[in-house]
């Protein structure tokens, strides 16, 4: 295998991980927290808005099997990346949509995937920030697997994540895991 790391930062993990997970090639798909000034992250801190640190997901894939650029295009497609410190009714600056790239490969397809392929999905400009990728913190443990273990038994994950997911398999068939 040819693994990689990619961390991505599309509002709620939950919902950017349940996608992510379904993707073939992904081997593993971890919520946690990049981004911030302080030097520990927990949910709790992060939820405040004081901490600057992102709600992300460090997704490890194999390049042989789904490439970079392919899931840089199905971050564009299945969140807002048009809305600054916001997806959907989940507001602050924990919700941006931030790519931290792992190397300067990572670094330039980024910024190619948006400056070609985002705006054709989206009218509006892509306020998306691209940025190093500093440290990554793992979520706790009730944060992991959430949408696989809660599913629609969760309202939010009923009208938020279900139709991101719905989003992935219309648009990405071909990518999907068997």
């Amino acid at each position: 295998m040819n693994l990689q790391k990619a961390t991505f930062g599309g509002g709620c993990f939950w919902c950017t991980e349940a996608v992510f997970q379904q993707v073939k090639g992904v081997q593993n798909v971890i919520s946690g927290y990049a981004g911030g000034e302080e030097k520990m992250a927990n949910y709790e801190a992060v939820c405040s808005g004081t901490t600057r640190h992102a709600e992300v997901i460090q997704i490890e894939f194999d390049a042989d099997q789904v490439s970079y650029t392919e899931l840089l295009e199905i971050f564009f497609t299945t969140h807002d990346p048009t809305t600054p410190n916001r997806q959907g009714n989940d507001r602050g600056p924990q919700y941006r949509s931030v790519i931290f790239h792992h190397d300067e490969e990572q670094k330039q397809a980024a910024q190619k995937a948006k400056k070609d392929y985002a705006p054709q999905v989206w009218n509006d400009p892509i306020v998306t920030e691209i940025t190093p990728l500093a440290k990554f913190y793992v979520a706790e443990q009730n944060h992991q697997n959430y949408y696989n273990k809660v599913g629609n038994r969760n309202p939010y994950c009923t009208f938020v994540i279900t139709p991101k997911v719905s989003k992935f398999r219309k648009k990405f068939a071909d990518k999907m895991k068997t």
